[in-house]
């Protein structure tokens, strides 16, 4: 009985020390460096995630977290933040090289950057530890993820997004656009520019584009929407379809071997039309002027007496042709 009581009375002692130790804080790091609108901020980061704004005011203000308590942190990372006037740099990076300092990468120690920069500001951002995300910024953006995706949005200037961790996504920007993913699929939305979007991770969907676009996929569809200028398209992953805006009178070039092809034009374009297909039918239901012999995979001839050309090929599947709702 005084044993029982003896154990009672130690498991009560130790576990009203346990609940009287102080639980360790979460890391959280604040500092703020110079930088006036019109300059340049350059992050390189192994430990985390990015996420840049633009706002007003001058400076970059930056706040670094984590799960992990601040002991822990900086056993596995360096930091350094420098400021020369114009161009902002924050590099991250872990403490144990070699093939040892591959183990923290999955022990938990994750890292978020979140960054506060005038909005006339040019990023250029390089992630082995986590996606990155940017909005409202008016400069030229670079952005390269190896650890997640990447997402962009409200941008004024032009833009180029690679990632081989995830997806890449960019909305509404006012430049030209250039993205690329071996880790997902990549979306390009609401573009006043030329847009060239690549994944061999998933598929490609580009949509409301002023320029022209050149879009390929090995990893899924392509399938583009309400695009004003010409349009060159190929995938072998999946069928490519294109939705040509009203009044686009640029052409395009078409193919799949993993699908079939499908193009809205407008009904008053003038276009000379050469569609094959070893994979299906080639059915129009535009008034084309037929040149040559006609076959069911085959179809050469002109819209409203010809104009650019729109080539389609495909091996994957058939081939349609039709006017567009707009």
């Amino acid at each position: 009985m005084r044993r029982t009581s003896t154990l009672l009375a130690s498991l009560t002692l130790t576990a009203g020390l346990l609940l009287a130790a102080p639980a360790l804080a979460d890391y959280r790091f604040e500092k703020t460096l110079p930088l006036p609108p019109g300059g340049e901020l350059l992050v390189e980061t192994a430990g985390g995630s990015v996420t840049v704004t633009g706002g007003a005011g001058d400076g970059a203000r930056i706040v670094v977290t984590s799960p992990r308590d601040q002991a822990t942190v900086e056993d596995r990372y360096t930091f350094e933040y420098q400021s020369d006037g114009h161009r902002a740099r924050v590099i991250n990076k872990r403490r144990h090289a070699g093939l040892f300092g591959w183990f923290d990468i999955g022990r938990g120690v994750s890292l978020h950057f979140e960054i506060q920069v005038p909005r006339q500001t040019g990023v250029d951002l390089q992630s082995s530890g986590g996606g990155l995300r940017v909005a409202n910024l008016q400069g030229a953006t670079r952005l390269r993820s190896s650890g997640g995706a990447v997402h962009a949005a409200d941008l004024v200037g032009t833009v180029d997004a690679k990632s081989s961790g995830g997806g890449v996504e960019v909305q509404r920007v006012r430049g030209d656009v250039q993205i690329a993913s071996s880790g997902g699929g990549v979306t390009a939305e609401q573009i006043t520019g030329d847009v060239d979007a690549e994944s061999s991770g998933g598929g490609v969907d580009v949509a409301t584009v002023s320029g022209d676009v050149d879009a390929s996929s090995s990893g899924g569809g392509v399938h583009l929407d309400g695009i004003g200028g010409r349009v060159t398209a190929d995938s072998s992953g999946g069928p490519v379809t294109a939705v040509l805006a009203a009044n686009n009178t640029a052409g395009a070039s078409l193919s799949s071997s993993g699908g079939g092809v499908r193009v809205e034009v407008d009904a008053g374009a003038r276009l000379s039309i050469d569609a094959s297909s070893s994979g299906g039918s080639v059915v129009c239901d535009l008034p084309v002027t037929v040149q040559g012999k006609q076959s069911r995979g085959a179809l050469r001839g002109q819209l409203n007496g010809g104009g650019a050309q729109l080539l389609l090929r495909s091996s994957g599947g058939g081939i349609r042709i039709r006017a567009s709702d707009g």
